[in-house]
C-alpha cells in the first residue's frame, strides 16, 4: 500500500513503506482462538438448559467486547500504523482514533541504529533508533527487515558513503 501522495511535498517520493512486524498480531490472533474455544464451550454447556437462550447471548455479548478489544483494536492499530522513508525525511504514523505523527528531515538525522536479538534475527524483525540532532534517540520497534531499512536509511542520509547508488523504492539496487 503507497503512503498518499498528497500528504508529500513537491518532489518528495517515497523510498520505503513499512508496516510492524506480523509478530505484533501472534498475541491477538492467539486471543481470539481461546475466546473462540471458550465461547464455543460455554455455549455447549447451556444447550438444553432453561437459560440456553440468556446463556448464549451472554457468550456472544462476552464473546464480541473481547474480540473487538484483543483482536481487533490490536490488528487496527497495526493497520494504521506506518513507518516511511522518503528522499527528504523519515515519518512515522500511528494510531486509528487519535492520531500521532512523527517527521525527521534527513538533514537533522547525525546516526541511524538497530538491534535486534536471535529470536527477532530469525523472524526479520527489529529495533530501529534514529538519532536527529536535537533530539534523544527515537526508538521504533518491530520493524521489519531492520537491516535493509537501517542500510537504506544511513544510505539517504550519507549519500556520497561508500555503497550509496541509485535506489529502487523498495531499497533494492
Amino acid at each position: 500500500m503507497a503512503y498518499p501522495d498528497e500528504l508529500l511535498a513537491d518532489g518528495e517520493q517515497v523510498m520505503l513503506h513499512k508496516h510492524p512486524h506480523w509478530k505484533m498480531l501472534v498475541a491477538p490472533v492467539l486471543a481470539f482462538l481461546l475466546i473462540v474455544a471458550a465461547g464455543a464451550f460455554v455455549a455447549a454447556l447451556a444447550a438444553g438448559q432453561s437459560w440456553e437462550f440468556y446463556g448464549w447471548i451472554a457468550v456472544g455479548v462476552i464473546g464480541g467486547i473481547g474480540v473487538g478489544w484483543l483482536t481487533l483494536a490490536p490488528l487496527l492499530r497495526w493497520r494504521t500504523t506506518h513507518f516511511i522513508v522518503t528522499n527528504r525525511r523519515v515519518l512515522v504514523r500511528e494510531g486509528v482514533l487519535t492520531r500521532t505523527g512523527i517527521d525527521i528531515p534527513l538533514n537533522r538525522v547525525n546516526s541511524v541504529q538497530f538491534r535486534h536479538s536471535f529470536v527477532e534475527r530469525m523472524l526479520g524483525v527489529g529495533t530501529l533508533m534514529v538519532e536527529s540532532a536535537s533530539d534523544e534517540p527515537l526508538e521504533f520497534d518491530d520493524i521489519p527487515q531492520v537491516e535493509r531499512v537501517h542500510s537504506l536509511l544511513y544510505r539517504q542520509v550519507n549519500p556520497n558513503a561508500p555503497g550509496s547508488g541509485s535506489q529502487t523504492g523498495d531499497g533494492r539496487r
